[in-house]
Formats: structure tokens, C-alpha cells, sequence
């Protein structure tokens, strides 16, 4: 070796022998503010945007917080403990009517003695939404099976009775609250995506007369209001079937609701069949597969797979609007809170306020759980493609 290329001992000790362990890196680029930099400054208009957002929470916030929480009243038996006084001048939201009527707001007039039955489809629909809810859920075959067949057969003989079971019979009119409301979104969203798929494919198929009936049926399902087919539902109904044979208001109003959303679902599912390449179908043909056996292994899972959001949205949408089933004479869960909140008994000026606070926090934390759920399947199917 030359002496050019020999080092000496002086010269070894400045030689970095071992790797440098890694730095953190700067906090402008990391951490909060990192993050501030990248989704709230990162120019100009987000700036702005940013500023304005920040003091629209400071304008709203604040009275809101202290409204629902530092001046809201707790407990109480009757409007006295909700109206201003001299120590008092200031009251906020009176969840002591809230929580007086919960009950009522939950149940509606179903008796008092049989709510357990109530309390058990609540536990049943829970199983079940879990469980098909849970991707990676063992044995989700027979969670369909206890979805779709079990829990529906169980939950009408608890919640109608059969007095010959020990249970005794309870009336629809006497249901209300958050359970109508539960069983209105539940029937409808589980009915109207299959026979929304139905739909979907009559709109396309080849058929002239299956095309046509599914055209006229979307078209004039989705041309008119929700009130309107609740209203068509509630007169028309009874009119096909015997009289000893016709059917309450409220399985009226599930029939109403189901086919309306299923209009809707349809359209988004016809979207997400459009979306599939020519290619998938003729590879499917190239094979073999039959057009019952293309849809169901090949063109549906990917069809479905691309409009999650959109499925999610209309979902929401008809969880939001089981509310309009009160103009045909059912309690739901907004109508026990109309109800209640006109008793002379908790009359303030608060009452209403409250009662409309508490609705619009059970139908957020609901609506978004749902859309939550939507985003976590989204990004599970995401990863699945990824590998």
C-alpha cells in the first residue's frame, strides 16, 4: 500500500467508526406543527380559511358549551328546578327533562312491565350488527344467517308477543321512540339494498318489459317526496289486501321507506355497475360463468366495493329520514321528544331547546358512526389491494 493511502493513528482517531444514530427530524416538519404547516398554513387561502374557521369556533362554541354543560340543570322532579331565579339568573339546557322522560323517549307507550323485551332486540340487533360489522368475524356465514332470518323472526315474536309463548301481545301503535325509529332505519336500509341490486340489474338487462317497470319504478319513486309515498303507502296499502288482512300504520310505513330508499340504492348501485370495465365481462363469458353466477362472483363484489360511500351516504340519509313517519300517526323517536316537550309539567323556555339538543345528538352519533365504519371498510379494502 503507499503512503498516500496509509493512514496514521493521528488520523484513524478522527474516522467515524460506527453508524450515526438517526435524528429526530426538525420540529417545523414533525410533530403538531408539522402538521399545522402542512393542513392549515400551507398557503395563503388555507391561512385565511383557517383564521376564519377558528373564529367561527370561538363565535359558536363557547355559549354552546355553556348552554349544554355549565349552566345546563342536572337534576330535578318539574319545571321549577328549570326555570331562572335571583340566585340563578342564567339557566342552560334542562337534562333533568331529559332524563325524566327517557324512558318515554326510548320506549314510547310500550308497557312498562314488558320493556325487557325491547332491551333484548336492542341486545340482538347489537349481536348482529356486530358481527357482520366485524371484518374478520369467525364464521360470518352464519352471521348472515342469524342476521337476515334469525334475529328478525326472534325480534317479531318479542316485540308483538304471542300470548301462547307466555309474551303478551303489544301493539304497534304502542311502540315509539328510539325503538320505532331503530326498526324503521333497520327494515328499511336491510331491504332496500337487495332489492335495490334488483333493480340495478333490471335497469340494464335485456329485457324490454323487466327494463321498463324497473325505469318507471325508480324514476317515479325518486320524483316524488318521502311524505308522498309515506302518505301512498298508508291509504293505498290496505286496498290490495282483505280487510281482516291489512296491514297497521307502521308496517305501512316500513313498506313506504323500503321502497323508497331501494329507488335510491338502486341508482348508486347502477353507478357502480357502470364503473366496471367491458373486459370483466367478457373475460367472466370467456370462462363460462354463467349471468346470475358473472353477478355474483365477478361484477357485484367490485361494483359494490366502489360505491361504499355512496351506499353509506344513502343509509344515512334514510336513517335521518325516518323522522317523517310521523305524518302518518308514529311515534318516533323526534315525535316522543315533540310530545314530551309540550307537558305543562316541565314547560320552560329551555324545554324544547334541550329536547331538540338531545335529538340532534343521537342522530349525529349515529349518522357518524356509520360513516366512520364506511371510511375503516374503505381503507381495509384499500389494503387488501395493496397486498
Amino acid at each position: 500500500m503507499s503512503d498516500t493511502a496509509t493512514l496514521t493513528d493521528t488520523e484513524l482517531a478522527y474516522v467515524q467508526r460506527s453508524p450515526i444514530a438517526p435524528r429526530r427530524p426538525p420540529l417545523a416538519a414533525s410533530g403538531a406543527i408539522g402538521w399545522l404547516r402542512e393542513n392549515l398554513l400551507s398557503s395563503v387561502f388555507n391561512v385565511v380559511l383557517t383564521v376564519v374557521c377558528a373564529l367561527l369556533i370561538a363565535w359558536i362554541v363557547p355559549p354552546l358549551l355553556k348552554f349544554l354543560v355549565i349552566d345546563a340543570v342536572w337534576d330535578g322532579a318539574s319545571r321549577a328546578d328549570c326555570l331562572p331565579t335571583p340566585e340563578r339568573p342564567e339557566v342552560g339546557a334542562c337534562w333533568a327533562f331529559v332524563i325524566e322522560r327517557l324512558g318515554f323517549f326510548t320506549y314510547g307507550f310500550y308497557p312498562i312491565e314488558e320493556r325487557w323485551r325491547v332491551d333484548v332486540f336492542f341486545a340482538l340487533l347489537a349481536l348482529g350488527v356486530g358481527w357482520m360489522a366485524w371484518l374478520s368475524a369467525p364464521r360470518r356465514d352464519l352471521g348472515v344467517i342469524y342476521f337476515f332470518i334469525i334475529m328478525p323472526v326472534v325480534s317479531f315474536v318479542l316485540l308483538i308477543g304471542v300470548p301462547a309463548l307466555g309474551l303478551p301481545h303489544v301493539s304497534t301503535a304502542q311502540w315509539g321512540g328510539v325503538l320505532v325509529t331503530i326498526v324503521v332505519a333497520t327494515v328499511g336500509i336491510v331491504v332496500s339494498l337487495p332489492l335495490g341490486i334488483l333493480l340495478a340489474l333490471g335497469r340494464r338487462s335485456e329485457m324490454p318489459v323487466v327494463r321498463l317497470f324497473s325505469v318507471i319504478f325508480i324514476e317515479f319513486v325518486r320524483g316524488v317526496p318521502l311524505i308522498t309515498v309515506l302518505f301512498m303507502a298508508s291509504v293505498m296499502l290496505p286496498l290490495f289486501v282483505p280487510d281482516n288482512w291489512s296491514p297497521d300504520k307502521l308496517v305501512r310505513a316500513l313498506v313506504g321507506v323500503a321502497l323508497f330508499a331501494s329507488a335510491y340504492m338502486a341508482e348508486v348501485v347502477r353507478a357502480g355497475l357502470q364503473a366496471i370495465p367491458k373486459g370483466q365481462y367478457e373475460a367472466a363469458m370467456a370462462v363460462g360463468l354463467g349471468y346470475w353466477q358473472t353477478m355474483r362472483l365477478i361484477i357485484l363484489p367490485q361494483a359494490l366495493k366502489v360505491t361504499i360511500p355512496n351506499i353509506v351516504n344513502t343509509c344515512i340519509g334514510l336513517f335521518k329520514d325516518t323522522t317523517l313517519v310521523f305524518v302518518v300517526g308514529i311515534f318516533d323517536f323526534l315525535k316522543t321528544i315533540e310530545a314530551a316537550r309540550g307537558d305543562p309539567q316541565w314547560a320552560t323556555p329551555v324545554t324544547s331547546t334541550t329536547g331538540y339538543a338531545f335529538a340532534a345528538m343521537f342522530y349525529f352519533v349515529f349518522c357518524y358512526a356509520m360513516s366512520r365504519y364506511a371510511r375503516f371498510v374503505e381503507a381495509h379494502v384499500a389494503a387488501g389491494e395493496r397486498r
